[in-house]
């Protein structure tokens, strides 16, 4: 593996570390069998993102000349700067319900600069190395938000599904479900026979063909068969006007500090999401490649890409799994496929925009239906479920807050659901052992230990917050008829402020009733911390293991006792 595909760890050389893999491609010497690869890869990869792009844009309340924008200039700069060499940058389906809900409260300025700012933030934490907290997110709150969301994209296409009639869609899953059942007397089966057939060629030619572009193909016969049939069923032409076949100009959003106050909230929640999102695309990659990507140039790239998508009408911009691992499966060699395909889908516009205009809103919801059936990992939840009840609560509390709450509320619950049950479990796996040394032996003791000499305690397991209260109650059995207390910390691989506070507190009480204290075998970060809280002698001594520990406090009672027998 080269060096270069790495993951950043701490001490490695900064400047690596924010090399886009662009450029380490390039070094290592790209040839023309590499570019022939990323032509075929590059295709590849538009023909899959011309019709999601379109469909997320237009099931997040945007046109779907917006879909092609955000895939065009987001995608272009993800690829030309990132940390990954196959990462396809793109608007993601996880995205829609809270582009959807910033478009509804905030209008399409809104959206834009709340891009713009999620933008910024990505390229902070960046910048900041912050990275790697990503992966504190626990895999049972990732599984249960991404099921959550998919059963939103679903409900929000049952409308384009069955061609209903409905001016205004709530945005919270129970009140849009309910005006949709209002609406059922619209329903059009044209539409609706339109969606089967989209979802029909996708699965038949992912089983039969999987090789071919079944998304795009789904989308052309549809359209065909509404064209042909003249269907009376809403088009892209009919709603949208079709797709302009130029450019937009840049053009900054509203600055004004009301309108950026106003947005912030959103801006966080795409930020936050859209680093979960990205990364965890590029560690699909890896885990399909071999290669590492860097964490902190890759949300780097994101942020700039979402800058850039905003200021040409875009969107968020975020790594796409599905796309990515399409780039990869069709041979990609790095990130020049990336930049193919965003510039096949400009192609698209200045020569064959016009098409858009025929493809059936029920064809593009279609799409989407299959795209969220793909998002909900069930193989993920059934081990999940059987994993125990900690990640069963965890994995419901996400989905449901997800489904009838608001998705970074799912996630931070979530989160704080998951680390409660680990430190539970900690807590549990922290044991104390208790043993007396009498005369030359050590014995395990059973029950209350009696005032006999020297006391031991093993301790294994971290010492910190969660686990004081349990350690705490088992040290507290110490008679003043001993002579020494040796805390065998050899087990402890972690120690925090509140594990050092119980033993500076013990070693207080231990001191007040003439008894010694021993710490035995602590590696040199708890003993770092354990003496930053005063934990020196004549309060505490040290010693490298138990029996020299026994050793020494048997000599320092030898040498107290002398004086009486003379």
């Amino acid at each position: 593996m080269n060096r270069s595909d790495v993951t950043e760890r701490p001490g490695a050389n900064l400047l690596l570390s924010y090399t886009p893999k662009l450029l380490t491609v390039l070094r290592e010497g790209y040839g023309l069998r590499a570019f022939r690869a990323d032509v075929v890869a590059g295709m590849t990869v538009a023909i899959v993102a011309l019709p999601l792009s379109m469909a997320i844009a237009i099931a997040s309340g945007a046109t779907p000349a917006q879909g092609l924008y955000t895939s065009i200039f987001g995608g272009l700069l993800v690829s030309a700067l990132g940390g990954s060499r196959f990462q396809i940058g793109g608007p993601a389906g996880a995205f829609i319900i809270l582009v959807a809900a910033t478009v509804a409260q905030h209008g399409m300025d809104g959206l834009i600069l709340a891009t713009a700012l999620s933008g910024l933030l990505l390229t902070l934490v960046g910048v900041l190395q912050l990275g790697s907290f990503v992966q504190f997110v626990p895999f049972p709150v990732t599984v249960g938000f991404t099921a959550g969301i998919a059963i939103i994209i679903f409900a929000s296409q049952i409308k384009d599904l069955l061609g209903l009639s409905l001016a205004n869609e709530p945005g919270e899953l129970i009140g849009k479900l309910s005006a949709l059942y209002s609406a059922r007397g619209s329903f059009s089966p044209a539409a609706l026979g339109l969606a089967c057939v989209t979802i029909a060629v996708i699965l038949i030619l992912r089983r039969w063909r999987p090789h071919w572009p079944g998304m795009l193909i789904a989308i052309a016969v549809a359209a065909l068969a509404a064209a042909v049939l003249n269907l009376p069923v809403a088009t892209i032409g009919t709603r949208f006007g079709g797709i302009p076949s130029t450019l937009p100009q840049p053009a900054l959003p509203d600055l004004s500090p009301a309108k950026i106050l106003a947005i912030l909230p959103a801006a966080l929640s795409f930020t936050l999401l859209g680093a979960i999102e990205s990364l965890l695309s590029a560690v699909v990659a890896d885990g399909m490649t071999g290669r590492r990507h860097r964490s902190n140039c890759e949300l780097v790239a994101q942020g700039l890409a979402n800058v850039g998508s905003a200021l040409f009408g875009g969107f968020c911009v975020t790594g796409t799994v599905a796309r990515t691992a399409t780039n990869v499966r069709a041979g990609a060699y790095g990130p020049v496929a990336g930049i193919l395909h965003a510039l096949f889908l400009l192609l698209f516009i200045l020569v064959a925009a016009p098409l858009a205009a025929f493809i059936p809103l029920a064809a593009l919801a279609g799409v989407l239906a299959v795209v969220a059936w793909n998002m909900i990992d069930r193989a993920a939840i059934r081990i999940l479920a059987r994993s125990g009840l900690g990640e069963s609560i965890v994995l419901a509390a996400t989905f449901l807050l997800t489904l009838f709450r608001d998705l970074i509320e799912a996630i931070v619950v979530g989160i704080a659901l998951g680390g409660v049950i680990f430190i539970h479990r900690i807590v549990r796996a922290t044991s104390v052992e208790s043993s007396r040394a009498s005369g030359d032996s050590v014995e395990t003791a059973e029950g209350d230990l009696p005032p006999d000499d020297i006391l031991i305690y093993r301790i294994n397991g971290p010492i910190f917050f969660g686990a004081t209260g349990s350690i705490g109650s088992a040290l507290d059995r110490i008679h003043d008829s001993q002579s020494a207390l040796v805390l065998d910390l050899a087990g402890v691989p972690v120690l925090d402020a509140t594990g050092s506070n119980m033993i500076a507190d013990l070693a207080r009480k231990t001191g007040k009733q003439g008894v010694a204290l021993w710490v035995a075998g602590a590696n040199p970060a708890v003993r770092r911390s354990l003496l930053l809280h005063g934990l020196r002698a004549p309060l505490c001594r040290y010693a490298s293991t138990v029996e020299q520990a026994i050793a020494r406090q048997r000599d320092a009672n030898e040498a107290a006792s002398e004086p009486a027998h003379g």
